[in-house]
């Protein structure tokens, strides 16, 4: 049957190798490094989003912070950090210089995260259960990052002149705000070595004939099942797996067949759905022969054996960034919908598809197995585990002359301690670069928003820049099937607007953040406004004083006036420029870490200081 022996010998020598590894970067600087930056992103977080108010002593030109707690003998501690509040939505960023913790007449550097929470636990007020999860979270995304900043500086891996593929698992940085940046509950450290974007090892995903009765399916108007299988597959392995499904004695159209991430094969699908597999609801067809390599997201892979063909978007039964990776049946389903009715916009409308160039990676094919669960309580171990969608490779998209970089590598730091984008500001001028790159991403989004009334999530994940020797040309954009929002009420052409399934009540419960429609206006600018501007353009601006002294309300002056600009030509929508303001004096934003210490009974909004702020449109 199966070489056991050569198996449990490749795996024994990998679980040594690993924990071998596991020792030498927990003694590492980069243990320090990654342990000093979710320090500062969590303290950051933590007071912007008034869970604790520390006391400010203003110091020349930066502020110190002190926080005061109890140590788990009842004594007094007192937490000390310096840092600013920047006038980019009022965030504050601490300095580099670690974290001081104050305890019997003693002063020297916070070292544990765990204790810092525990002890100044009695401000925070959350229960004890979340705190642990919470401290937990942080503590793996301790680990997962030591293990891949150790990895990358054992490897010497470079940005500079990788490929878009290379880049989406060398870009190693995570969220820039959320303290649990890289926590992949779940993964254990050789998990995360086999499947973690940053260490980019191919691997073949567990393909499945799942019963068509039990599945829900989505595909694109210009394309056909079989059709595409064959493009993606190829019509020799389509013919083997059907061949398998007939073995079995079942015939195969009544089947779909679906790929599966093999750890959560082993890991998920054969415990929940064993009854399943036992009555042949869902039948094992094997690897198909191209290999793929995890983004950043890790759940979406590229294939690297055929590089235009389309990346797979996989259900992981993980939490990263505190947020459960699994894909919800009905937003599977919706997805080759909106991103028809997305593209469909796009094509008849000249500013985005002549002038601008925008680009969409359509979400072209969905495929969750999705049967009704015994019980309602037992859906939390099935809803949306064994799940896929199928997005169009960037590859097919791109002009001869034209190279790609993920849109959160304008903020990376190579190992040299230069920036990423270094080379492209000494070449052009920070001014020029910058007001071309910000006009080619900023004109897309604002223009789907004023004109046509959807909101899409543009953080940098899920924006894509193209560039000419690094002039930026356009950008592309992916990842709608829950990324966008809009109120049907004040979508411009109501007629084309889809009919889509919303989220079911048991999914509504646990997320409450996740809906695509809405009746209020200002829930869908913020959409816009928290993902594009407070995060990505946010902390483009942060990052441009801090290494290239560019004057942060400079930049701020330079994103109003491209706004400003595109109002002028386009006046005939200035209604729409009023229901949708960018320049209020406050914006609504996630309370990212507030989520995880608090129940999820309400949405966590808080109101942030407005950097475009214009008091003639207030």
């Amino acid at each position: 049957m199966i070489e056991t022996k050569n198996e449990t010998f490749d795996v024994d020598v990998l679980l040594e190798e690993q924990a071998l590894v596991v020792q030498e970067a927990l003694s590492s600087p980069q243990y320090v490094n990654v342990r000093r930056r979710i320090f500062r992103q969590l303290v950051e977080s933590l007071f912007f989003e008034g869970i604790i108010q520390p006391e400010v002593v203003e110091d020349t030109k930066e502020q110190i912070y002190y926080l005061r707690g109890i140590s788990q003998t009842g004594e007094p501690t007192v937490y000390l950090c310096r840092g600013k509040q920047h006038s980019t939505f009022g965030r504050i960023r601490l300095s580099n210089q670690p974290i001081l913790r104050q305890a019997h007449g003693e002063e020297r550097e916070a070292e544990s995260i765990t204790q810092f929470l525990l002890e100044v636990s009695g401000q925070i007020g959350a229960d004890e259960t979340r705190l642990a999860n919470f401290i937990h979270e942080l503590e793996q995304t301790l680990l997962k990052d030591t293990l891949a900043q150790y990895y990358r500086s054992q490897a010497q891996v470079m940005l500079r002149e990788r490929s878009y593929d290379e880049l989406e698992g060398n870009i190693m940085d995570g969220h820039p705000y959320h303290p649990s940046y890289k926590s992949r509950i779940g993964f254990n450290y050789v998990d995360n070595y086999m499947y973690g974007p940053e260490f980019q090892k191919p691997f073949r995903p567990l393909w499945l004939a799942v019963r068509r009765g039990k599945a829900r399916f989505s595909i694109a108007k210009h394309l056909q099942y079989k059709r595409f299988l064959d493009d993606e597959l190829g019509e020799e392995q389509v013919y083997a797996f059907t061949e398998k499904v007939k073995a079995t004695g079942n015939d195969p159209r009544e089947y779909l067949f679906l790929p599966v991430h093999p750890w959560q094969w082993k890991t998920i699908i054969v415990s929940v759905f064993l009854e399943d597999i036992r009555r042949n609801d869902i039948l094992l067809l094997g690897c198909s022969k191209e290999e793929y390599i995890p983004q950043q997201s890790i759940r979406t892979l590229a294939n690297c054996t055929s590089r235009q063909k389309a990346y797979l978007k996989l259900s992981l039964s993980i939490i990263n960034t505190s947020t459960s990776r699994v894909l919800a049946p009905h937003t599977v389903e919706n997805a080759p919908v909106i991103s028809d009715w997305l593209k469909h916009i796009v094509k008849n409308d000249p500013f985005l598809q002549d002038e601008l160039r925008l680009v969409l990676l359509g979400e072209v094919m969905g495929i969750s197995y999705d049967p009704v669960p015994l019980a309602d309580y037992l859906q939390e171990k099935t809803y949306g585990v064994l799940s896929c969608i199928w997005r169009e490779s960037l590859q097919n998209f791109m002009d001869s002359d034209e190279e790609a970089i993920p849109f959160n590598a304008l903020c990376s730091v190579d190992l040299d301690n230069r920036p990423f984008i270094s080379s492209w500001i000494d070449r052009y001028g920070a001014e020029q670069w910058l007001t071309r790159l910000l006009t080619t991403s900023i004109l897309p989004i604002i223009h789907f928003l004023y004109v046509h009334g959807i909101a899409l999530e543009s953080h940098a994940q899920n924006m894509v820049l193209l560039h000419k020797q690094g002039m930026p040309t356009r950008v592309v954009l992916k990842d709608f099937h829950d990324g966008i929002r809009f109120s049907r009420t004040h979508v411009v052409d109501a007629k084309t607007c889809p009919a889509l399934l919303h989220p079911p009540e048991y999914h509504a419960r646990v997320n409450r953040n996740s809906f695509i429609e809405t009746d209020d206006p200002e829930t869908v600018r913020d959409f816009v406004h928290d993902a594009f501007f407070f995060i990505n353009i946010g902390e483009l601006a942060l990052f441009m004083e801090e290494y290239f002294a560019f004057n942060e309300t400079k930049f701020w002056l330079l994103v109003r006036g491209i706004i400003e600009t595109y109002q002028r030509r386009f006046l005939e929508h200035k209604e729409r420029f009023s229901l949708f303001n960018f320049f209020a004096p406050t914006i609504g934003v996630e309370q990212l870490t507030k989520r995880r210490l608090f129940p999820d009974t309400e949405l966590r909004i808080q109101q942030a200081r407005n950097p475009l702020y214009r008091k003639d449109v207030d």
